[in-house]
């Protein structure tokens, strides 16, 4: 996924699950808390 302004790129898998340090990097590189993240579930 990709914002051009402000630029922003993050990977999105698509495995049906993803480790624990690949959530929290994915989530780094978004700018996300996992607070945040949960909050947009």
């Amino acid at each position: 996924m990709r914002r051009d302004e402000p630029f922003a790129q993050v990977i999105d898998p698509s495995h049906r699950s993803i480790d624990t340090g690949t959530l929290a990097s994915i989530l780094d590189g978004a700018g996300l808390s996992v607070d945040e993240f949960l909050e947009i579930l």
